[in-house]
């Protein structure tokens, strides 16, 4: 089987998520809840001869290839087909609590050259981009129904994309006279849409809105903040919660969150006093973002832009107010 993802700062993960000189280092239980086509976790597997594992993936088709790839391991890894916070949120019963959990947030290279669903404009396939099958609203739903300001909005907001509203004008336009339905249709009308200077950057100019349409279609920021929180409280008491991103926005709620956990109080601002008893819920082990070398950008482009931020538990964190996230309207 032809393995095409290369999973991104693999080595400071198995450095920092180690469960050597840990208490649990004897038969730990860790969770990838973003398993792809197993690259952590084989090395994980690999690693830590006595480590377990728990794969966690939405799409069917690539958890089929990781499946394949892990069996030689046996009965030290197990899978489920789910999402990441549908996980989190009822965790199993029959399951142990773990010691170790990773979230690689990125989208594998599988989804973009062999899933056929539309991630990529460089092929010319259906306008899908849903990692998960069974969801109802593929990225050909919202670039043909949704109004002009919505979609100029959410092209902006989840692609940084500072040319959203012509983008935006153009996709409505286009419609009228036929359905958008392929990945290489939208990337030449955004491609035609764009200033003549825009077109010739350092990346594609299709790239932000593709990148806003698939996150907006899996409901990636959506799901994030309740996930990591759920998962942090499911850990062990001095487990290790380990978040990879690759994106400001994602960034941004996984730093704001271990940024609570880690104040000493973490009572609402409205209260007069202190009522948590002033302890903080995690230690926080990377107090800047672990981020590639240049050696690994030069071998594996992708990992251009993740940062890795680990904390360590010390307590539960029942308080939603940590997460600090407001909705995105979306």
């Amino acid at each position: 089987m032809e393995i095409v993802h290369t999973p991104v700062l693999l080595q400071e993960c198995l450095e920092w998520l180690s469960p050597e000189n840990e208490p649990f280092a004897d038969n730990a239980l860790m969770i990838d809840s973003t398993l792809g086509e197993g690259g952590h976790t084989n090395a994980f597997l690999s690693t830590y001869k006595s480590l377990r594992v728990i794969g966690l993936d939405a799409d069917a088709s690539i958890q089929k290839r990781a499946r394949e790839r892990l069996a030689p391991f046996g009965e030290r890894v197990h899978f489920y087909n789910t999402w990441f916070n549908d996980f989190y949120a009822n965790y199993p019963e029959n399951e142990s609590k773990p010691d170790i959990i990773l979230f690689d947030l990125g989208i594998s290279v599988f989804h973009y050259e062999k899933s056929g669903r539309g991630f990529s404009f460089r092929y010319d396939e259906p306008l899908d981009m849903r990692l998960n099958a069974a969801s109802e609203e593929s990225a050909a739903d919202i670039v043909n129904n949704y109004d002009e300001e919505k979609l100029a909005n959410l092209i902006y907001l989840y692609g940084e994309e500072r040319y959203s509203r012509r983008i935006a004008k153009a996709i409505v336009e286009a419609r009228q006279g036929q359905t958008i339905e392929s990945s290489k249709a939208l990337a030449d009308l955004i491609y035609n849409a764009v200033p003549g200077q825009y077109r010739h950057g350092n990346i594609h100019p299709a790239t932000r809105t593709f990148q806003a349409l698939r996150i907006a279609v899996n409901s990636e920021l959506k799901r994030l903040p309740e996930a990591i929180q759920n998962a942090f409280n499911v850990l062990n008491i001095g487990g290790k919660l380990g978040v990879i991103t690759f994106h400001s926005l994602e960034d941004r709620i996984v730093k704001n969150y271990f940024r609570n956990l880690g104040k000493q109080c973490v009572c609402p601002p409205e209260f007069p006093s202190c009522v948590c008893g002033g302890s903080p819920c995690a230690e926080i082990l990377t107090r800047k973002p672990l981020v590639p070398t240049e050696e690994e950008i030069a071998v594996n482009s992708p990992s251009r832009s993740a940062k890795l931020r680990v904390v360590r538990k010390l307590r539960d964190a029942t308080e939603r107010h940590l997460l600090g996230i407001a909705g995105s309207g979306f």
